[in-house]
């Protein structure tokens, strides 16, 4: 069960991993248009571009999880073909997925003796993993409880079994797909530090990430992909995020905003002790309050899974509510539907824009109706007004900078930052007094992120309150006025953002309230 090669501690024998030419093909879709891509021992190689700019597909096909349409991958100069991951583990290569491949009911030590031969022939010698185990933990400062089950231990702990787990069967080369989703700022500190002295002994590392402070802090070398093509490998030396950015869109992107002085005025949105079921029964969201002004930007911050998505819904009518109020422009809308939300004045940009925003075999012009289509102007009687929906939707592709072919495109047809930008179209030309946000730029290029963050700049000048939910602090940080902190479906605090550190913001994520900050909740400035 637990065959023990010699592993990385012993020697390293990956010194270079080399792909060229490779194209990978799906269905209407060209991944990857004939990459060049390289790593060597010693080294951390960042793979930078946006979700959709072909990084994960390309790690896939060196992983074995996918093969190549074209093209040859080389190890030590001698070429390779990758069947499975078996294969590609069996030549020293580990990934670390972005969401997580371990058994729950099963210990650490037990997740990663699982597959392997067993020393002892039928017979386990889990104490033999487990010395072995703790001997590469104590060597990279992965600390964890070898005997603890995984459903116990926290994210960022699962993170180190899965690198622990790719250690211990040898991995040459590591290749990391966006670890930092699921850590907090002083996690992340702490893992890169780990990543540096892998490197330092040898290890090859390919860090994939749509970071760019990440990517400056961690790399020795970095490439950029855009829609599937490598647009340059540059050494990271003195590269500024600007440059990054404009290789990855391929134009000038706004990086940092300069925010008008902020004009809160009345409370629009009022949430008093709230308490929300989540998927699996128990509460995730637990006794929240807070109040959102007109005029302002209430960030939400936290690491995933903290009940941030459970409270969204709940805000947008979506969720049932076991317990507390929820007042919007004065209205008690605790227990009514997302239509009552949004004739109160509410507008939703929901995380799952397919599932929940959007219907994607419908046209570009029934999305831009599809809550609205039975109300005036667009409906009279039982009839539509084809012609006023036709020229309202122009209007707003327009003024949204929406790329579509026609109006009659079916959505499914648009990149995912159109499809954002036109779910943010509809839901911002209603007006609303109050907009819940919640991760807006998930999934879509720096362009439309730009874009995105310079509306929902001007919806607070123009007295939107607008609550801002993300996982992506430096967005967090950049937008708001005020950042709430989520921590296990609590409320940790609300602070400042304009004097609030990176360092206060990390702890407080991770259920440490720092004593300067401790019960401190701020109201908007005067």
């Amino acid at each position: 069960m637990t065959e023990t090669k010699p592993s990385l501690l012993d020697q390293i024998h990956l010194q270079e991993m080399r792909m060229e030419g490779i194209v990978k093909k799906f269905p209407g879709v060209l991944a990857n248009d004939h990459v060049d891509f390289d790593v060597h021992s010693g080294e951390i190689h960042a793979l930078l571009g946006e979700n959709g700019a072909g990084k994960s597909t390309l790690m896939r096909q060196l992983y074995g999880l996918y093969r190549p349409n074209e093209g040859r991958i080389y190890i030590n100069d001698k070429e390779v073909s990758f069947h499975s991951p078996q294969d590609a583990i069996a030549a020293g290569i580990g990934m670390i997925h972005q969401h997580f491949m371990l058994v729950p009911s099963l210990t650490v030590v037990e997740n990663v003796a699982l597959g392997l031969k067993s020393s002892r022939g039928p017979l386990l010698d889990l104490d033999v993993v487990e010395k072995r185990l703790m001997e590469i933990s104590d060597k990279y400062r992965l600390k964890v409880d070898p005997r603890s089950y995984v459903w116990q231990l926290a994210v960022g702990e699962q993170q180190r079994v899965e690198i622990l787990k790719a250690l211990y069967r040898g991995a040459d080369l590591l290749i990391l797909d966006e670890p930092t989703a699921v850590l907090t700022p002083q996690e992340v500190d702490e893992f890169f530090g780990t990543l540096k002295q892998m490197a330092n002994d040898g290890h090859a590392l390919i860090f994939i990430t749509h970071k760019l402070h990440e990517v400056i802090a961690i790399s020795n070398r970095i490439t950029v992909l855009r829609d599937g093509r490598v647009v340059g490998t540059l050494n990271n030396d003195g590269v500024t995020k600007t440059e990054l950015a404009q290789m990855m869109v391929g134009r000038p992107v706004i990086l940092q905003y300069n925010k008008n002085p902020q004009k809160p005025g009345d409370a629009r949105l009022v949430v008093e002790n709230l308490s929300v079921a989540g998927d699996r029964g128990s509460d995730a969201v637990k006794g929240v309050s807070f109040e959102l002004f007109s005029g302002e930007i209430l960030g939400l911050a936290g690491v995933s899974g903290n009940g941030q998505r459970d409270l969204a819904e709940a805000l947008a009518g979506l969720r049932p509510v076991r317990e507390g109020k929820i007042l919007l422009n004065g209205k008690d809308v605790t227990h009514t539907s997302p239509n009552h939300h949004i004739t109160a004045g509410q507008s939703y940009i929901p995380e799952e824009r397919m599932k929940e925003g959007a219907i994607k075999d419908f046209s570009v012009a029934d999305n831009i109706i599809l809550q609205d289509h039975n109300r005036p102007p667009y409906s009279r009687g039982s009839f539509l007004d084809f012609k006023l929906i036709d020229e309202r939707t122009t209007e707003l592709v327009n003024q949204y900078n929406v790329k579509t072919p026609s109006n009659k495109t079916p959505l499914k047809n648009l990149s995912g930052g159109n499809i954002q930008k036109l779910i943010l179209a509809r839901e911002l030309s209603r007006k609303p007094a109050v907009l819940i946000a919640s991760q807006p730029t998930r999934g879509v290029d720096v362009g439309a992120s730009e874009y995105i963050h310079q509306c929902l700049l001007e919806q607070r000048d123009s007295g939107t309150a607008t609550m801002l939910i993300s996982e992506d602090l430096d967005e967090i940080r950049a937008l708001s006025d005020r950042i709430a902190v989520i921590y296990e479906g609590k409320i940790v605090g609300i602070v400042d953002a304009a004097t609030t550190s990176v360092e206060d913001l990390g702890l407080m994520m991770a259920g440490v309230l720092p004593e300067t900050l401790e019960k401190q909740t701020v109201a908007p400035a005067d």
